[in-house]
Parts: structure tokens; C-alpha cells; sequence
């Protein structure tokens, strides 16, 4: 395992054993990553349904279920006072009726579970798609108060090779002022896997070579960042070769300040990033893990419908440790 998942793993080993909700055990992939980590005696894996549902697809996949949680909305003693809690999250757009029906929903559940703190945190996607994953964390769990939209990014890792890409998953076409804060975002999320950031703000422009509203807006976006953080490593707009081969920065823009070393790549909008993402995990034979959601209140995070068993553990890991992370805050 990579060396980043040996950190996680010390750094866990230091906390209180972290309890993370899966509302898709009927994925063998799922199934088989959250059981391995409560073997490992990592994180307690919560599952959303019926035990005996739970027991028969673990004899299914052929899997010897560890210790785990069960949580049945049918049958949840609390459940009226969570829809209230729903209820009061949306701020009245939804009645008790509609909260209640709502947790029919494996992934309205969970998160009320997590918002709830019944869970620490929340892993979702390998079934159901990312909007419908994250949309309930966005209606209950929110986004920091210093946070107006959230993010999402991909760990993305090749033997020694790590990187953040974002936004991959979540703004489509984000202004200068979001840009801004999904950079601000993932250099956080590097720190907090003890990643130095080095931030790019990519264009099909390096420092001028071509100028037009695309540019203006990533320009705008280096000098909010570097005005909200002026001790963070950033530059833009520039290419991803010159923003990742020394050799080609130093020929297209030797004042730049990252070097050709980049560890952070913001990308223009959803289209590119998530494009990029996508070549760089089945043509580079990169892992991505994630889409990692930066920015909420409480860890939730995502997984591709291509996922392995490997990913789901290691998301799984990471949401862990945004657990502890927030814990120790």
C-alpha cells in the first residue's frame, strides 16, 4: 500500500476507532473494503438495512462479516426526532411526512446519521450517482460557514506520484471567486494528508501566451488565493506540461513559481477536470481516489461506479481521518 495510506492508518491508530456509514452493502465491493477495515480493527463500518439482509449477501460474496453496525429505518426508535432534525435543516421546505419517506432513501439516512453524529462519516457512489450521493449531504450536513460552495477532488496516485485534481466532481463552470476557494480547498486537503501544496491553476495559456475571458477569470482566481493565503505555493494561469515537467517550465515561463513541480492541479471547469481524471486513471494507470467532498461540516465522500474494492477502502481511510481530523479541531 501506498505510503499515504500507512500514515492514515498511524494516524487512526491514534484516535478513537471511527464509526463510517456504507449505504451500499450490496456492493460486493463495498461490503468487502468495509469489512477488511473492521478486521483490521480501523473503523467500525455501519450498514443500512436489515441484519439478516446484511448476513445473506455477506454469504453471498462468500465473506466472513467482522464486528459492524446496524442501522434499519423501519425500525429506528429515534427516527421521528431525525425527521424533525431534517425537517429543520431544510428550514421548513419539507414536512415530517416527506423527512420520513425521504429516509426510505439509504443515502437521506446516512447522512442524518452522520449529521446526527450516530456516524462519523459517510462513503457513497459505487451504486448511485454522485448527484444523488452528495445531494443529502448538501441539504443536511451543509457546507462550512466559511465555505459558499463545496468541492470535489480526486487523490490521484502512481507508485511514489501523488496529486489532488479539482473540481472533478461537483462545479461545472465555476467563477473566479470558486476557483479560488476550490484551490484554497485542496491545499487543505493536501495538508491534511501531509502533502506540501504546490498549486496550479490550469489554462491552454501559460502566463500570457494567449489572453482571453477563460484566462482573465484563472488570473483573478491566483490573486484571491494568494491574497485569502499569501504563504500558499500558487501559480496561473499555465499549461499542465509546464505545470508538471521542470524541463518545460523552465523553457515557457521561468518565472513561474512552482517550478514544473506541481501537487495540486485546479482545473478551469468540470469538463476538463473530470475528463482529465478519467485519462489519467485508465490510460496513466493512475489510482483516483475520491471524489473527496471538501468544504462540508461533516466528512462525506464519494466513489466512481468503476471503483475497485481498493478504492472504496482507501476513501473509507480518508474519511476516517477527516473524522479524527475534525474531532481534534
Amino acid at each position: 500500500m501506498n505510503d499515504i495510506f500507512e500514515f492514515i492508518k498511524q494516524q487512526l491508530a491514534l484516535t478513537s476507532q471511527k464509526r463510517i456509514v456504507f449505504p451500499e452493502f450490496t456492493d460486493e465491493r463495498v461490503l468487502r473494503a468495509a469489512n477488511r477495515l473492521s478486521t483490521e480493527n480501523i473503523i467500525t463500518p455501519i450498514y443500512i438495512g436489515e441484519e439478516e439482509t446484511i448476513k445473506q449477501y455477506a454469504k453471498q460474496f462468500n465473506i466472513k462479516l467482522a464486528h459492524h453496525e446496524v442501522f434499519n429505518p423501519q425500525t429506528f426508535e429515534h427516527i421521528e426526532a431525525l425527521a424533525k432534525v431534517n425537517v429543520e435543516r431544510r428550514k421548513g421546505r419539507i414536512d415530517i411526512y416527506t423527512a420520513l419517506e425521504q429516509f426510505k432513501d439509504p443515502n437521506y439516512f446516512a447522512t442524518i446519521l452522520v449529521y446526527a453524529n450516530y456516524a462519523d462519516g459517510l462513503v457513497s457512489g459505487a451504486i448511485h450517482t454522485t448527484s444523488s450521493a452528495v445531494l443529502p449531504a448538501l441539504q443536511i450536513i451543509k457546507p462550512k460557514k466559511t465555505v459558499n460552495k463545496v468541492s470535489g477532488a480526486y487523490l490521484m496516485i502512481k507508485d511514489q506520484e501523488q496529486y489532488i485534481f479539482a473540481d472533478c466532481a461537483i462545479n461545472i463552470s465555476p467563477t473566479s471567486e470558486e476557483l479560488a476557494e476550490i484551490a484554497l480547498q485542496s491545499a487543505a486537503t493536501a495538508r491534511l494528508l501531509q502533502i506540501d501544496p504546490k498549486v496550479a491553476m490550469l489554462s491552454f495559456s501559460t502566463k500570457g501566451s494567449a489572453q482571453s475571458p477563460e484566462t482573465a477569470k484563472i488570473i483573478s482566481a491566483v490573486r484571491q488565493v494568494k491574497a485569502t493565503d499569501p504563504t500558499l505555493i500558487i501559480d496561473g494561469e499555465v499549461q499542465f506540461d509546464a505545470a508538471y515537467m521542470p524541463t518545460l517550465a523552465a523553457k515557457k515561463a521561468p518565472d513561474l513559481s512552482i517550478n514544473g513541480d506541481a501537487n495540486v492541479f485546479v482545473f478551469p471547469n468540470l469538463e476538463a477536470g473530470n475528463i482529465s481524471c478519467k485519462i489519467a486513471e485508465r490510460l496513466g494507470g493512475f489510482q483516483a481516489i475520491g471524489p473527496i467532498i471538501q468544504g462540508l461540516n461533516r466528512p462525506v465522500n464519494l466513489l466512481s461506479r468503476g471503483c475497485s474494492e481498493d478504492d472504496v477502502y482507501k476513501v473509507a481511510l480518508f474519511t476516517a481521518l477527516q473524522a479524527a481530523d475534525q474531532s481534534d479541531s
